[in-house]
């Protein structure tokens, strides 16, 4: 059975690299009807939050990305946080020890600074050997170790010779010899490398298939080392290739957000999101670009993943996100809008009435946050002085007080009121709406002015055209 894994560390909000990274393993769970595993990766003390892994597992299911296993619903592998499985990593580094795959380090950390700059001043890279570290393994230093209770570090021996890697998306890696000098499996705090703890768990939970960033790759080499020496095959692994700006650099803050939690506060639909996300480095058989979860797991593959490093294009996300705001039902969309207009100040009738000042600026909108921007004169009323000619002038007078006098109108007897004032009063159409909007919104477009009055009301329609003539 496939089983694949998603292993954030919780130091930060989930970026969009690390969601199409789980979206990747999910939708490769599912093509093949597998497992897909959550594992919390906190071993970095210092940067590690459980607030982060909240918000990491908060913004995965945000995106509909669940998983079978993980720190919250348990598995038969667990646990899934691998600070709560330091015992596990000792005793398998120990099992190296043992089999003199691996060794104890009694050099202080400053000693081994030293070390790589002496290599680094020679031109030599920082690659270490058993015997540059024998110098530290005396009595001495040994009994110093057990009377302050400290615990030595454990090295990895790494084996001197060519290891070949064939990649599930790049093809075959070739590792030279000589690539990696001996590297640590347990520091001397007793916490486990990256690299060592992947393995362990990789191993321990069953895991057949890794999609990864390419960032990646470089450690792929020491993972294969450390699979040979418990005597384990490897899982598939496939490096994913790294998403870049528009400006060809690195996807980071300057290009804008980055997190999803950056998109989901500014009115982005997951729904959109997701889709966006597939599209950076995989193309669908059928280059159809709008799909759903569904329609993802159905064609996916890794041999349609590209090589090639993905471009974050916002101006295309931005349009996808439009497509779906028009897309997704009203009813469902109204609860999604209400702190961005709370987070004004303003107030709003009732959810019914919410529903249709959306509907009139849906077609739009790119992002659930506009409506602050396209519909802020449905929530107070716009400073507005106009300086129009007498006829137009008295034509607006004559539409408030029709509406005055009615206190509920269709939509086709507000169009017939407005055509009747323009007939009546031989009004040029054009400039009477124009300056009608206006009057309404302080803006020269927006929304269909029959909509615009129906939201208001007739009364407050009227208000706002003598408030916009100077009439009280």
């Amino acid at each position: 059975m496939v089983r694949v894994r998603f292993a954030p560390s919780p130091t930060g909000f989930l970026h969009v690299g690390g969601a199409r990274t789980a979206l990747f393993n999910y939708l490769f769970a599912r093509r093949f009807n597998g497992v897909f595993v959550l594992r919390i990766e906190d071993t970095d003390l210092a940067r590690s939050e459980r607030i982060f892994e909240e918000k990491l597992m908060e913004s995965l299911r945000w995106l509909g990305i669940h998983w079978d296993e993980g720190p919250d619903v348990g598995g038969p592998y667990g646990p899934y946080r691998q600070s709560e499985r330091l015992h596990i990593y000792r005793e398998y580094a120990e099992k190296l020890v043992r089999e003199d795959k691996a060794y104890k380090v009694y050099a202080y950390p400053e000693e081994i600074e030293k070390l790589r700059e002496e290599l680094l001043s020679k031109n030599l890279p920082p690659h270490y050997t058993r015997e540059m570290f024998e110098q530290f393994a005396t009595r001495e230093r040994i009994r110093e170790y057990e009377e302050k209770g400290l615990q030595p570090a454990i090295y990895f021996s790494m084996p001197r010779k060519t290891i070949v890697h064939n990649d599930l998306i790049k093809g075959q890696v070739v590792f030279g010899e000589g690539s990696v000098g001996d590297f640590a499996l347990l520091r001397s705090n007793g916490m486990p490398t990256y690299n060592f703890a992947c393995v362990v768990d990789d191993m321990l939970m069953r895991i057949t298939h890794v999609i990864r960033g390419d960032d990646h790759l470089p450690n792929t080499v020491k993972q294969l080392a450390i699979y040979e020496a418990f005597g384990v095959e490897p899982p598939q692994i496939g490096h994913v290739s790294m998403i870049l700006g528009p400006d060809g650099k690195k996807l980071s803050k300057r290009h804008g957000a980055t997190s999803v939690e950056e998109f989901r506060a500014r009115g982005y639909l997951p729904e959109a999101l997701v889709n966006y996300l597939a599209l950076l480095g995989w193309s669908p058989p059928d280059a159809h670009e709008i799909m759903s979860v569904e329609e993802m797991i159905e064609k996916f593959s890794l041999d349609r993943v590209s090589k090639n490093p993905a471009i974050f294009d916002p101006g295309k996300l931005r349009w996808m996100n439009g497509y779906y705001i028009r897309k997704v039902e009203p009813e469902k969309i109204v609860d999604s809008l209400i702190p961005y207009i709370e987070s004004r100040g303003w107030t709003y009738k009732n959810k019914e009435w919410l529903k249709h000042v959306f509907l009139c600026i849906r077609d739009r909108m790119h992002s659930l946050e506009e409506i602050t921007d396209l519909a802020d004169f449905f929530f107070i009323k716009p400073n507005v002085s106009l300086q129009v000619d007498e006829p137009i002038r008295k034509g607006l007078l004559e539409c408030a007080s029709r509406l005055q006098q009615e206190n509920d109108l269709t939509k086709e007897q507000l169009v017939n009121v407005f055509r009747e004032v323009v007939k009546t009063s031989k009004l040029n159409a054009k400039d009477f709406y124009m300056n009608l909007r206006k009057a309404l919104t302080g803006k020269s477009e927006g929304p269909e002015l029959v909509d615009i009055v129906t939201l208001l009301g007739p009364a407050e329609t009227a208000l706002r055209i003598k408030k916009a003539l100077g009439v009280e």
